[in-house]
């Protein structure tokens, strides 16, 4: 066999090992449908997440559901308790139907909560991943910024950051979205540390493939469960937090409806008409639940060694 021949060989057997490594690094569809399977028998879960589409749905087609205008109010009716003929869960202080109001709140405190963990969930996957795989000096310029924010008490600093922007949704997602950023780069990084030594990335690394293919297409799909099983939970914690902004007069304006200002709103008349404000405190808490089920569900899902199935 002549030496041009044997160079061929060789390189042909490369390129199939390539090939076969480049195959066993794609990510297992079995995996993820297992996780559902998984998921859909965690009847707490199921729940939650019913729970919350029904919410969503609500608040989404609140102008084909609302059986009345939310700032609509009739003062002949001001404190009618719930069980009202026309006004199943009563009206307010200024004669506002409840049931409106509680639905097109939740076009309001949903997006408060779901927008900033988005928003922080992409850039904290970009530094975490980045930090967690490059090492070095990146590594410790990133993680140092996320050590000052951590160091900063949470609460304090959007309250003082939403303070200083004034009244509204604006300035909550902001101020949710910096005190986010940190803790969910912080488990990004984790993640991404237990996996960069793992098998397949130095299978990857072995066949040439580039730095953003080995942190795209194989690092992330693993990255990811942690991170969304973390910031499905920080959902609902945000889902108080930025209701707790709005009671204390740093989110939307009145009239408004929106879950925290309705509690706000309520506890004037908490002797006389209980429900104005213990309504819109149940739904904060239930959605809140719903998301820590949620949370749970996928939890045991996307973790094979605790998988329900």
């Amino acid at each position: 066999m002549s030496l041009s021949s044997s160079s061929a060989t060789i390189e042909e057997d490369g390129r199939d090992a390539r090939a076969l490594i480049s195959d066993s690094l794609r990510p297992s569809q079995s995996g993820w449908r297992a996780a559902l399977r998984g998921f859909s028998q965690d009847k707490a879960a199921v729940a939650g997440a019913i729970v919350i589409l029904f919410i969503a749905l609500a608040a989404i087609f609140a102008p084909l559901v609302s059986p009345y205008d939310p700032i609509a109010s009739d003062s002949r009716m001001r404190l009618e308790p719930m069980g009202t003929e026309g006004h199943i869960l009563g009206l307010d202080f200024q004669g506002r139907d409840m049931l409106s109001r509680l639905i097109w709140g939740g076009r309001v405190s949903l997006p408060n909560a779901l927008i900033p963990v988005v928003i922080a969930s992409v850039i904290s996957l970009f530094l975490g991943l980045t930090a967690g795989y490059l090492g070095g000096f990146i590594d410790t310029i990133i993680m140092r910024l996320m050590d000052v924010l951590f160091a900063l008490p949470s609460v304090i600093l959007a309250i003082a950051i939403a303070a200083a922007m004034g009244p509204g949704s604006r300035s909550v997602i902001l101020a949710t979205t910096l005190v986010t950023i940190a803790p969910l780069t912080r488990m990004t990084y984790t993640a991404t540390r237990e996996q960069a030594h793992s098998e397949y990335v130095t299978a990857a690394r072995a066949i040439g493939a580039p730095f953003t293919s080995i942190i795209g297409r194989h690092m992330l799909p693993n990255v990811m469960a942690p991170v969304l099983v973390y910031a499905t939970t920080i959902i609902g914690l945000l889902v108080v937090f930025t209701a707790s902004l709005s009671f204390l007069g740093l989110g939307v304006s009145p009239p408004t409806a929106e879950w925290g200002l309705m509690v706000d709103e309520g506890r004037r008349v908490l002797s006389v008409a209980p429900h104005v404000s213990s309504l819109p405190g149940v739904i904060i808490a239930i959605t809140a639940l719903c998301f820590n089920l949620i949370g749970d569900g996928l939890r045991y899902a996307l973790d094979p060694r605790q998988r329900r199935v």
